[in-house]
């Protein structure tokens, strides 16, 4: 495919909330807050910044790059990145691709249950103080088989006509909207939150790290999650870097990427935790936290309803760009690769996501009973994603680059061939790749496969 035929973002603003929107999901509403619960707030938290910064942004600088490099999607890139004849470095975009679909098509049912709790919201159905009341109403939404489909249903028909339109007029367009709406939602919601009596003790739980609680599970859980929230190792920053422009400042770019999203994954915990504390419910709810406590917070203070429903509204918003990033993976490679086209790749790609995601979407119902690996659909192909395919793909992507592509190759391009004064910057960078990153990564991989 002729490089200068090929779609891309049109401005560094595009760029930026585009790939903010990659990063930026149901991560940052649900599994940051319901994580940082967990394992003990605020030194959690600690763990992730230092994580992110060690590990997820150079490994995020380093996909984007190789895509831009590239100009084409996550398979062929290593066509023209790799040494003629190492072929095999070709299974980081393959591992992307399999990724890709398995996340999809579980996270797509999350996505669903957050758009039925909108119109659940709106409507009052959700609108009680007894956490054990709302896990009723949750468990009677993923207990339906027809509902359940349902909705996912709905989110591949919203996601997938945004990606039919492309980067620029799909993508970029939809993600230059919604970024800036995002943001202010959830700054109306840590307004009403932080008004609360008895809100520092929330601020407290998210700012004042107890270091005893810093544990070796928890550093991995931490790094787990970096790596998880910037949309790495899934093949979506390669190919998202290969839309990107010639003279955009890579670094930069990602490191505004990075805040932005810790940004939004701090106000989440600001909107929440003040909330969870003000009403005495428990913060270490894990996944629960959104679907059974929120709504009981929510309802308990003046104006719930209204807060409530924002908030769904906020959580479906944040859904939209991930999932974007994560189709066009598939849909990149099955266009360019296999010359579909566009809109025939976007409905191979929904129409797959939709099979695969069937028994994902039932396993709280007619598949519950299927079991590999002792794991439902849903909870397998969680953990094949975000505990095996996305490690390896990291550590792959960190051996070709420190060890194949080298320091030369990387300074040329991130200096965007010498315009940029960023030499020890890349050097500092190289070194987090070859050697910091890979070894990281290796834990949470072995960690997670629960061999460490």
């Amino acid at each position: 495919m002729n490089q200068t035929s090929r779609d891309g973002f049109t401005s560094s603003f595009g760029v930026l909330v585009a790939t903010l929107g990659s990063a930026v999901g149901l991560g940052n509403i649900w599994k940051f807050p319901s994580l940082t619960g967990a394992n003990g707030g605020a030194g959690f938290l600690l763990v992730y910044l230092l994580a992110t910064l060690l590990v997820g942004l150079p490994v995020m600088i380093v996909e984007t790059m190789l895509g831009r490099a590239a100009r084409a999607n996550a398979v062929s890139a290593f066509d023209r990145v790799a040494p003629r004849g190492q072929w095999w470095w070709k299974s980081i975009g393959w591992m992307g691709f399999a990724a890709a679909l398995l996340i999809l098509a579980f996270y797509s049912e999350v996505a669903g249950w957050v758009y039925a709790y909108v119109f659940k919201a709106m409507a009052g159905q959700i609108a009680t103080t007894d956490p054990q009341v709302a896990g009723a109403v949750f468990a009677e939404l993923v207990a339906n088989p027809l509902s359940s489909l349902l909705w996912q249903w709905v989110v591949l028909a919203v996601t997938g006509g945004i990606i039919m339109f492309g980067v620029a007029r799909g993508i970029e367009a939809v993600t230059r909207r919604l970024m800036p709406l995002l943001f202010i939602l959830l700054l109306v919601l840590c307004a009403r939150s932080l008004t609360l009596p008895g809100a520092s003790a929330g601020l407290s739980f998210l700012f004042s790290p107890d270091l005893a609680k810093i544990t070796p599970a928890v550093v991995l859980t931490a790094l787990g999650l970096a790596f998880f929230k910037l949309s790495i190792g899934m093949g979506c920053m390669l190919t998202y870097g290969s839309y990107f422009r010639d003279n955009q400042n890579i670094p930069l770019t990602a490191t505004r990427v990075m805040f932005a999203d810790l940004s939004v994954s701090l106000l989440a915990g600001m909107a929440i935790f003040p909330a969870v504390f003000a009403f005495g419910f428990e913060p270490a709810a894990g996944p629960s936290l959104v679907f059974m406590t929120i709504p009981a917070v929510f309802t308990a203070m003046p104006g719930g309803t209204l807060f409530m429903t924002l908030f769904f509204i906020l959580t479906a918003i944040a859904s939209v760009g991930a999932m974007l990033s994560l189709l066009e993976v598939p849909v990149a490679i099955l266009s360019e690769r296999f010359g579909l086209g566009r809109k025939r790749a976007s409905l191979g790609t929904i129409a797959a996501v939709a099979a695969l995601g069937v028994p994902a979407a039932l396993s709280s119902s007619l598949t519950s009973d299927l079991k590999v690996l002792a794991m439902n659909p849903f909870d397998l192909f969680d953990f094949l994603s975000s505990n095996v395919l996305l490690p390896l793909g990291g550590i792959v992507v960190c051996l070709f680059v420190g060890w194949v592509y080298g320091l030369p190759e990387m300074a040329r391009q991130l200096s965007n061939d010498g315009a940029l004064r960023n030499t020890r910057l890349v050097s500092v960078l190289f070194l987090l790749v070859r050697f910091v990153a890979p070894l990281s990564i290796a834990a949470v991989l072995l960690h997670g496969l629960k061999l460490f």
